[in-house]
């Protein structure tokens, strides 16, 4: 697969009109085991018999479509695992869809600011997230209109047995993996960065961060290489959700 060379200075593909998702997402659940919550877009799919409880989170970024549609599609498909009760944020970001920029209408970049607080999205999030219970697993899907191929974050605080390589596995077979010794500043091997930092000493957290400090104790952020088709992108996030939940 080729890259399309389209992103000359940031993300110059595809757009979507992001109400006509939302309004997707919402026949999509419909009269299924989901609640919606009255305050926040978020949607919750109780499991009183769940041994792990799992969150997911896209449309951070307005500029990176694939992840509310591979929202769109996973609650389309409906293949959730017994075990699993799932909390899903499918659109963090609705204003910056429309102008198919990373940040909110505002100007903020929602995704630095979980420390600060500073922007409406964030505070309402945030205070969402304070009324749920923690995590087993949290998975962040993302955009990179830089990256050369598919990669992940991880944050694994207990050093628990790894999802990041099953992650990889599955987004493969539909886009190629970044091998980049080093991409974002960060070393990385083989697709994954494992980040050794302190939180404290941030100034600015992503959501991640914050998820790591209030509600998990592990987490993904999946990057998936935004100067490649949209459809190939949609396919590598969904698989590389779909093979967290078949390991959890």
């Amino acid at each position: 697969m080729q890259r399309l060379g389209q992103n000359i200075g940031g993300y110059h593909g595809e757009t979507i009109d992001i109400q006509r998702v939302l309004q997707q997402i919402d026949q999509a659940v419909a009269g299924k085991n989901w609640e919606r919550d009255p305050d926040f877009l978020a949607l919750r799919r109780p499991n009183p018999a769940a041994r792990v409880s799992v969150y997911i989170s896209a449309g951070m970024h307005g500029d990176e479509p694939a992840g509310p549609l591979a929202a769109l599609r996973l609650l389309q498909e409906d293949l959730w695992p017994d075990a699993a009760a799932i909390w899903l944020c499918p659109c963090l970001n609705p204003t910056g869809f429309p102008l198919n920029r990373r940040e909110n209408a505002s100007g903020i970049d929602l995704n630095r600011d979980y420390r600060s607080l500073q922007s409406s999205e964030v505070r309402a999030h945030v205070g969402w997230l304070q009324r749920q219970p923690s995590f087993d697993v949290a998975l962040c899907l993302h955009e990179d209109w830089e990256s050369n191929g598919f990669y992940v974050y991880e944050l694994n605080l207990d050093n628990r047995p790894s999802l990041a390589e099953k992650i990889l596995e599955a987004a493969a077979k539909f886009c190629p993996v970044d091998t980049s010794l080093m991409i974002e500043d960060w070393p990385a091997q083989n697709g994954v960065i494992r980040p050794q930092l302190n939180p404290a000493d941030r100034p600015q957290w992503p959501e991640a961060i914050y998820l790591r400090t209030h509600k998990t104790r592990q987490s993904y952020t999946m990057e998936a290489p935004s100067d490649y088709p949209l459809p190939a992108r949609v396919a590598a996030l969904v698989a590389g959700v779909r093979a967290v939940l078949a390991a959890v």
